[in-house]
């Protein structure tokens, strides 16, 4: 993409009202738009950030079994009645609506009943289990208040899977694929070594659960961790978890803020029972389908890879969920034989299927640079008169500062790369 033809712009500042990070940050460098508190617009940088996120969740879901669904965000109440999680003294999220030829819907916050509803239609014995449809689709949740930016927003992408088998045993199973599987999702997103699998209250789903917490300053949660030995414990659960079957004692734990980024819950019985959803076993006996459930919020994910690998500069993203591989800035804009060298080089990148952002506007360089810095793109790629007179392109690495230059030959064998890609 030519950066002159991005409708988004850079800002010097943020808007007065946002006091987080990752929201300050997003809004100043174009990704987001803020529409109203808790409801943001994901602009063109900022969802293909976003995109490539999925596009691992997608991976790694697909990779242990998953099924990709796509399901209604409206919902109506009689499902949720018979689960009783529609009354709003019980469950305080709901956006709630009247329809015009009359009665009630509501705006989903998770799908468990929707699911379990719609496995009654394929599954009526042990042979058509195990099952793990997923989704990746927009959830809504009456926050009473909305913050911390594209982390707690009141509408809001989710990755939501649901497991259903036939025993506790292969349920198990899969629940411990699931948490593998995040492990290499929060690893290829780059926050992997911050976040830990936490014990943690199942809230309105089940009495307990696992969280994926990350630890860092702007979280709203309190986690007890200890590093070295890989464990966690939300604090709502301390008193209630048995820490020795864990191995640890509360000397042991250091108390941290964190983000939750991601959930695990084994549900049980409690919505297959709730809705009828029953399979026959070997012997023909009817028993009520396991399941479980696991989430991960794709735009909180994106907003705590901002928190944690932010400078004092802008963004830095790592290379698996960036825009763009590049940035190619092109400086000298009134030479015409430097601009169209610049060209080239941004067309032969394009041909190798490098992912590259061309600065080609007509701005002074310093300006140029801050955008690149606060943009964050992996590689900076300095083309100018002096470069190409020198034959040499200078190449910033935008996490370590380091500064290479290279031939054209080099160049185009760097981001050839595998290890680069």
């Amino acid at each position: 993409m030519r950066q002159s033809q991005l409708f988004t712009k850079t800002r010097k500042e943020a808007p007065a009202d946002e006091v987080s990070k990752n929201a300050q940050l997003l809004l100043r460098a174009g990704y987001i738009y803020k529409n109203m508190a808790g409801a943001y617009s994901f602009l063109p940088l900022g969802l293909r950030v976003i995109e490539k996120i999925n596009a691992i969740i997608r991976e790694e879901m697909n990779a242990i079994g998953g099924q990709e669904v796509h399901m209604p965000s409206l919902q109506e109440p009689t499902l949720w009645k018979k689960s009783d999680r529609w009354d709003d003294d019980k469950v305080d999220v709901w956006f709630k609506s009247n329809l015009r030829a009359g009665g009630e819907v509501g705006f989903a916050w998770t799908h468990e009943e929707v699911i379990t509803e719609l496995m009654r239609q394929y599954i009526s014995s042990y042979k058509d289990l195990p099952l793990y449809p997923y989704q990746i689709q927009t959830k809504f949740r009456n926050e009473t208040r909305a913050k911390s930016g594209i982390m707690r927003t009141r509408e809001f992408w989710m990755k939501d899977l649901y497991s259903f088998s036939a025993t506790e045993e292969e349920h198990n199973k899969f629940y411990e694929a699931a948490a593998l599987a995040y492990k290499r999702i929060f690893d290829r997103i780059g926050i992997g070594d911050k976040t830990y699998r936490t014990f943690a209250s199942g809230g309105a789903f089940t009495k307990f659960s696992h969280e994926f917490q990350t630890l860092c300053e702007a979280g709203e949660d309190i986690v007890y961790v200890n590093e070295v030995k890989g464990i966690a414990v939300n604090e709502e659960v301390l008193a209630e978890a048995d820490l020795s079957e864990l191995g640890i004692t509360k000397e042991e734990l250091e108390k941290r803020k964190s983000i939750e980024v991601g959930n695990i819950f084994s549900l049980g019985t409690k919505f297959s029972e709730a809705l009828g959803l029953m399979y026959k076993d070997e012997n023909g006996e009817e028993k009520p389908v396991i399941m479980g459930s696991y989430g991960i919020g794709p735009a909180r994910a994106m907003g705590t890879v901002v928190e944690l690998l932010s400078d004092e500069k802008g963004i830095v993203w790592p290379e698996a969920v960036a825009p763009f591989k590049v940035h190619l800035v092109g400086l000298n804009g009134d030479d015409d034989e430097v601009r169209d060298y610049t060209d080239g080089i941004y067309l032969a990148m394009k041909e190798r299927g490098v992912e590259v952002l061309y600065d080609d506007r007509d701005a002074r360089a310093g300006e140029k640079f801050a955008d690149s810095d606060l943009l964050g793109i992996p590689y900076r790629v300095v083309v100018s008169r002096k470069t190409k007179e020198e034959g040499k392109f200078e190449v910033v690495t935008r996490a370590t500062g380091e500064v290479r230059h290279l031939t054209e030959e080099e160049l185009y064998a760097d981001f050839d790369n595998d290890e680069n890609t």
